[in-house]
């Protein structure tokens, strides 16, 4: 039963921003739960500069909660 579109999104993709020893960090930029892992995955390419400047230096990706992979670092080597 959906009341008009946005609840049919059954999977949630969210970034965990962390500190290098693996602390939970808040990101500079605030993010959404993107639909997909595409889009997850182009906006921490859009985003990646200021969330390092903002403290964050590794990230972690989350589907529904489950760890997908990371943590990955934001600094470009």
């Amino acid at each position: 039963m959906s009341t008009g579109g946005m609840e049919e999104a059954d999977m949630a993709w969210t970034w965990r921003f962390e500190k290098s020893d693996g602390t939970e960090t808040a990101p500079a930029v605030q993010p959404e739960e993107f639909p997909t892992q595409g889009d997850a995955e182009s906006w921490i390419g859009e985003e990646w500069k200021a969330l390092l400047e903002g403290g964050a230096e590794q990230v972690t990706l989350f589907e529904d909660g489950s760890k997908i992979y990371g943590p990955m670092s934001l600094h470009a080597e």
